[in-house]
């Protein structure tokens, strides 16, 4: 039978989840607000 808790001690998370977390926050990515903002201008 699995020990859990002995289990999640041995847990270590991915390094490539830690890579994705940081370039993510590091881009400047359009929302749907900046993407709704840029149409409604080129439409004027």
């Amino acid at each position: 039978m699995l020990d859990y808790e002995e289990e999640l001690k041995k847990f270590k998370p991915s390094l490539e989840v830690e890579d994705i977390e940081e370039a993510v926050y590091q881009e400047d990515l359009s929302d749907m607000t900046d993407l709704l903002r840029e149409v409604m201008d080129q439409t004027k």
